[in-house]
């Protein structure tokens, strides 16, 4: 490693919250100075998708950023994003967009530097897992063990999933792993089984997490990391939201992260990969 890598990973090192994280970005710790980094791509992607074989279909929107060569990524309630706002992002710097006033820009823009200075690369920490080629059910199915694969529960363990995806819960099923759905939006699952919505305090009764990304963009991330930290517990993040963002806060009460940058598992039926990261083998080891 170079002296400046060594430089920036001893200041990775140092970060313990995502508000310090974002300090250490604007103060130009990490990498360059983000007012110097302007953005020269916004724009969102709008998905609604019913499996065959499923009973229900959801929706999804996400604000994607390009810097550079990278592109970074946050996921918003659909239709929650002007125009005007995507419009915005254009052309401003990474700095200014850190301040912006909507929450999913400033983690967009907080994506797209980081995953600019730190692409997913083993040299990064990143172990790349290969997702085949499908039908879009098929490849949720591989994305959702992809993503429990990051789990190893004792027996009899029960674990909160925030952020209710049914092929992550259908892969839990498989291996016989207890949870409690979590999930805003509250409803039921696939087999009926109701959804908590008040994820923090569902975390009281669970021994692991397993959360999504999406907790980044509306600001509930933070009380779940503090959670797991105070209380010894393992924390996995999927993460389409914040994939270069969420991997630097491991061993600060996230265990692991499956990250998944644009373009997402669902965009096409062809092959694609997400990155495995874990606390406990740095350096992208198997």
């Amino acid at each position: 490693m170079t002296a400046v890598g060594s430089a920036r990973a001893s200041s990775a090192a140092r970060v313990r919250t995502y508000d310090d994280l974002v300090a250490r970005v604007l103060a130009g710790e990490l990498g360059p100075d983000p007012r110097t980094r302007r953005i020269a791509v916004a724009f969102t992607t709008r998905q609604a998708v019913r499996h065959d074989g499923r009973a229900t279909g959801y929706r999804n929107e996400v604000l994607s950023l390009r810097l550079a060569g990278a592109v970074g990524s946050c996921a918003v309630e659909p239709g929650a994003l002007s125009d005007g706002a995507v419009a915005e992002c254009v052309g401003a710097d990474v700095a200014g967009l850190l301040d912006h006033p909507l929450l999913p820009v400033r983690v967009a823009a907080l994506d797209a530097y980081l995953m600019h200075i730190t692409p997913h690369t083993p040299e990064h920490g990143a172990r790349p897992v290969a997702l085949p080629a499908g039908t879009s059910l098929e490849k949720s199915r591989a994305r959702a063990r992809a993503v429990v694969a990051l789990l190893d529960p004792p027996p009899g363990a029960t674990v909160l999933v925030v952020g209710v995806v049914n092929s992550l819960l259908e892969a839990l099923r498989s291996r016989g792993i207890g949870y409690v759905p979590c999930d805003l939006k509250g409803g039921v699952t696939e087999w009926d089984e109701p959804v908590v919505t008040d994820a923090l305090a569902a975390a009281a009764r669970c021994d692991a997490l397993l959360v999504s990304g999406m907790t980044l963009g509306n600001g509930t991330f933070e009380p779940l990391r503090e959670h797991a930290l105070r209380h010894g517990k393992p924390l996995a993040l999927f993460a389409q939201t914040g994939s270069a963002v969420l991997p630097r806060l491991l061993g600060c009460g996230v265990s692991a992260v499956c990250a998944e940058p644009y373009p997402f598992f669902w965009l096409d039926g062809g092959p694609g990969t997400v990155h495995h990261y874990r606390a406990d083998r740095p350096g992208g080891a198997p």
